[in-house]
């Protein structure tokens, strides 16, 4: 059975990068959650700018940076649903892009992906998870249609 999603997206980065909008529509981000999904969730993805990403890092994780993916999982056991927020920095996700080489659209599923496992309990704190969670998502991008995200292009 396939899991439920109720999905909020919100898009306050839309002024600053309305390309970034037009490859997020709506029905490609839901396919990409979908495909990491492993149970019912409620998720909200945020699509923000590099002041607001710094602001979340900086608060939440002491970090004073924005960074790609911020993923806030609320469920408190393994019994809680899936409730999260994904908050994905536009304009670090399209300098990644650029600097490895891959097209926005990949690396925008990656991290969406990557957060999608995070707010299910993913995490790559040691390397035996980091290893488990590289290699789900890997499969997941592949069968989406991208390649693995850990190779470098060449």
């Amino acid at each position: 059975m396939t899991p439920r999603l109720t999905l909020t997206l919100q898009f306050p980065a839309a002024k600053a990068f309305p390309s970034h909008k037009v490859i997020l529509p709506r029905a490609t981000v839901v396919r990409w959650i979908k495909a990491s999904l492993f149970a019912d969730a409620e998720l909200t993805v945020r699509f923000v700018d590099e002041e607001e990403g710094r602001l979340l890092n900086r608060t939440y994780r002491q970090k004073d940076y924005a960074t790609n993916v911020l993923t806030f999982a609320y469920a408190e056991s393994e019994d809680d649903p899936v409730t999260g927020d994904l908050i994905l920095c536009c304009p670090v996700v399209e300098r990644e892009a650029a600097e490895q080489g891959k097209p926005l659209a990949a690396h925008y599923a990656h991290l969406i992906v990557h957060g999608t496992l995070h707010a299910q309990g993913y995490d790559h704190e040691v390397e035996s998870e980091a290893q488990e969670m590289e290699s789900i998502e890997t499969d997941i991008m592949q069968s989406l249609g991208f390649s693995d995200p850990y190779v470098p292009l060449s």
